[in-house]
């Protein structure tokens, strides 16, 4: 049987405000980046979403990015390579330890955001984000693009690079996300959305927005848990990846 990893953006509420429902998302994926504080999350909800994450038996992954409460880290930030390897350290290492007083452990990294997006082919910034993961743990894989910088920078420090696709975003032709400024880079129906990772899971591709179909091979499949009706298309996901025969597990 085919199995494919399934992973969302989890722990992202922050103080009184909340942002998707983590514990219904964790009955269908099988891996979460949790929100280490700096664009989302606080200290209590980290520590909560890893509870909920370790009792499910979903794999934690860092979800680090630029210094952006305010922006919630979708901007690109001109930040110097030494002070972003500095905040992914810092990141890595907070949610290391309240994993740990919930029994769970960090498995992997997963930049988010500006940070993703910028990586894919800024060298300075994608190296730094390799040699932060590295210092902290070397046997941390590093989620990215096909064909980033980032992965490509991974291989060569010999991390382990997985590559990554989005059930619940619209590709340029190159491979490239469209931009969510742009009209329809995020989808929302669900019916749409399963369509969309079967064809990743099973065909290896996806169509683009301008209707072409690319080739893409991809060991792990985000579904954002901070979309409208996130839940609704996760729960599509699951079921059309168990009718098609695809298992859903962690790429680890």
């Amino acid at each position: 049987m085919a199995v494919i990893d399934l992973n969302s953006d989890v722990g992202e509420s922050f103080g009184r405000w909340t942002l998707g429902d983590d514990a219904a998302m964790f009955e269908s994926v099988s891996s979460a980046n949790v929100a280490c504080g700096f664009h989302a999350g606080d200290p209590s909800v980290i520590r909560s979403t890893c509870k909920k994450a370790a009792e499910a038996g979903v794999v934690i992954g860092a979800h680090v990015g630029y210094r952006d409460l305010a922006g919630f880290g979708r901007r690109f930030l001109d930040v110097d390579p030494m002070e972003l390897a500095d905040d992914v350290v810092y990141q890595i290492g907070a949610l290391q330890a309240l994993a740990a007083t919930t029994g769970g452990s960090v498995q992997y990294v997963k930049p988010h955001g500006g940070l993703y997006n910028a990586i894919v082919k800024h060298t300075a910034q994608a190296r730094a984000v390799v040699e932060a993961v590295k210092s902290v743990d070397p046997n941390l894989p590093i989620l990215g693009l096909p064909g980033s910088e980032v992965l490509r920078l991974a291989d060569a420090a010999g991390l382990r690079g997985v590559s990554e696709a989005f059930a619940d975003r619209a590709y340029n032709p190159d491979g490239t996300l469209v931009p969510r400024t742009q009209a329809g880079a995020v989808l929302h129906d669900p019916a749409e959305v399963a369509e969309h990772v079967l064809r990743m899971a099973v065909e290896q591709s996806v169509r683009t927005i301008d209707g072409s179909i690319l080739k893409i091979r991809a060991e792990s499949i985000c579904v954002h848990g901070d979309s409208p009706g996130a839940v609704a298309m996760a729960t599509a996901v699951k079921s059309a990846l168990d009718d098609a025969g695809v298992s859903i597990g962690s790429f680890l």
